[in-house]
């Protein structure tokens, strides 16, 4: 099923398709970006909800781990992990379909939202896509075709509308695999951005942001160029190049997916969050074709952190941001990989960054949405930063039980 590509009309929306339903007024319930529930959904999603100090950066966790297929699947981000555990559950009958994404025929790097029913058309899946996609509005049509067994591939904007409409979409089976993300931008825009760092851009078949401080560039020709993330324009972006929606993010890691699939605490190979049984026991049909790994961590991301907040505060207010001078950038560049957070330790820092700018963000553009929008999760991992909230800013307290009549 093809949908209309477009940014979304308000501008607290990403587009996760809940409103091109037929009952579009679910989003005021189902919304991240609205009033966010995420210890009921957690408790609802895995049986308990996230340890507020334990587990305040990525979620409720059963295993953590490194990851990488073998071998890697051709055409995958990066080993193909998440189209693979998703093509296993349809050749075990698990689920009858798949919702997920596929390139766009007009434009490989526009996702379109689809839905896979047969295990071996996962393979045309595979690989990053940029720009808003409807996954949802593929939900009634599935269920109209009788898939009541289903799994979901999106980002945790789509996995949060799914756990709320969970409950009212009487299905017998749910497999959830989340991907990370925390800015997400038009296709259009991404076109721009990608213009701007290659001067042939149509020759690019592959980016990715690796966490080793560059960003990955792969050809038509077989050729890979790797940029460092200090040579990268992103000072130069227009002020609305990301959405309100995706600089106020407060679950960068999918908080409320089964298995979480990523990178950034993989120091080279993926990063693997196994939040539930039905996450372990996805992860372990793929048995010996999947090698696992304990997560490692170096460095300390404190001074990294703080600068980023300095800077956020600096754009917040008005002020001209503090470039590095052009001829200090390719030592920074070269130190960065030796001496920065790593592993473990890059994904906490990353995390913070964006708990920081959700904050500064909403309290420059809307404040008065900050009781609402930003859980407690946000606020115990700033609290190192002095990042508090203020007596306005604190979620109200909910009203008493009612008494038994």
């Amino acid at each position: 099923m093809d949908v209309a590509p477009g940014a979304p009309h308000r501008n607290l929306c990403t587009d996760c398709g809940v409103s091109r339903t037929s009952q579009p007024k679910r989003c005021s319930s189902a919304c991240q970006f609205i009033a966010p529930r995420y210890p009921q959904l957690e408790q609802q999603a895995h049986g308990r909800a996230a340890h507020p100090h334990n587990e305040a950066h990525f979620g409720v966790l059963e295993a953590m781990h490194q990851a990488w297929l073998q071998p890697p699947q051709p055409g995958a981000q990066w080993s193909g992990l998440a189209t693979t555990l998703a093509q296993r559950l349809l050749e075990q009958g698990r689920v009858s379909a798949v919702l997920t994404m596929q390139p766009h025929p007009d434009d490989p790097w526009r996702p379109q939202p689809v839905l896979v029913t047969r295990a071996q058309d996962m393979a045309q899946c595979r690989g990053m896509r940029m720009g808003y996609a409807p996954l949802l509005q593929l939900l009634e049509p599935a269920l109209a075709q009788g898939h009541t067994r289903l799994a979901v591939i999106g980002i945790p904007c789509q996995i949060y509308a799914l756990r709320a409409l969970q409950p009212t979409l009487n299905l017998q089976a749910l497999y959830t695999i989340g991907t990370p993300c925390s800015d997400n931008t038009t296709t259009e825009n991404f076109h721009q951005f990608l213009a701007r760092i290659e001067p042939q851009p149509e020759q690019v078949t592959y980016l990715e942001f690796c966490p080793d401080y560059h960003v990955e560039l792969r050809y038509r020709s077989g050729r890979v160029r790797r940029v460092p993330f200090l040579q990268l324009p992103l000072a130069d972006l227009p002020d609305d190049f990301f959405p309100t929606t995706c600089r106020t993010c407060v679950d960068y890691t999918n908080r409320l997916a089964d298995i979480t699939v990523g990178y950034m605490g993989g120091s080279g190979q993926q990063w693997v969050l196994v939040r539930n049984a039905r996450g372990a026991d996805m992860l372990g049909q793929l048995g010996q074709a999947v090698q696992l790994t304990p997560p490692r961590s170096s460095g300390r991301r404190g001074g990294s952190v703080r600068g980023f907040v300095a800077n956020t505060r600096r754009a917040a207010g008005g002020l001209p941001l503090r470039r590095m001078p052009q001829w200090l950038r390719p030592l920074v560049a070269w130190l960065m990989p030796k001496i920065g957070p790593k592993g473990l330790e890059f994904a906490r820092a990353r995390v913070e960054m964006k708990a920081a700018e959700t904050v500064l963000h909403l309290r420059r553009t809307h404040a008065a949405r900050i009781p609402r929008m930003v859980p407690a999760h946000v606020w115990q991992v700033l609290k190192p930063y002095g990042i508090k909230p203020l007596e306005a800013e604190r979620a109200p307290t909910p009203p008493p039980p009612a008494p038994p009549a």
